[in-house]
């Protein structure tokens, strides 16, 4: 965490913000949560540490951890935006259950080297992606 918290505090500096103990806090008690988290699920995990730190703070921080490239937004088509780590994790795709809303996470190394392949063989530079398969678990009937 502590890497993270450097991170953070060089980001904000280098935009000319303040680094505020609620950022820090929000940031530690995001990074203690191992799952894809909603603004408003954290506000509710950070009102009960700290009931000072309003929901606009939450929601500005989560946007300033995702610039800061410690967490990515996660849309699963639900209207709920979430956030998941990202600094120190190996990057994911998504399977995503239309039905019950489940997800899966998968890393296959063949797909990443496809998507690599496709970018280089029409000469374009990828930054960046996410790839999210929508469809039906095995739990749910078709």
């Amino acid at each position: 965490m502590k890497k993270e918290l450097e991170i953070l505090e060089k980001f904000i500096t280098e935009k000319g913000l303040r680094y505020t103990p609620q950022r820090e806090e929000i940031l530690k008690i995001f990074l203690s949560v191992e799952k894809h988290l909603s603004t408003d699920e954290l506000h509710k995990i950070v009102k009960k540490k700290n009931p000072g730190i309003g929901y606009v703070t939450v929601y500005r921080t989560m946007k300033l951890l995702e610039d800061a490239g410690l967490c990515n937004e996660i849309d699963f088509d639900d209207g709920i935006t979430r956030f998941e780590h990202r600094y120190g994790h190996e990057h994911h795709d998504h399977l995503i259950c239309v039905k019950c809303g489940s997800f899966i996470e998968v890393v296959k190394p063949k797909i990443e080297r496809l998507q690599e392949k496709l970018a280089k063989e029409i000469r374009f530079t990828a930054l960046r992606h996410k790839l999210q398969i929508f469809g039906i678990c095995s739990r749910c009937p078709k």
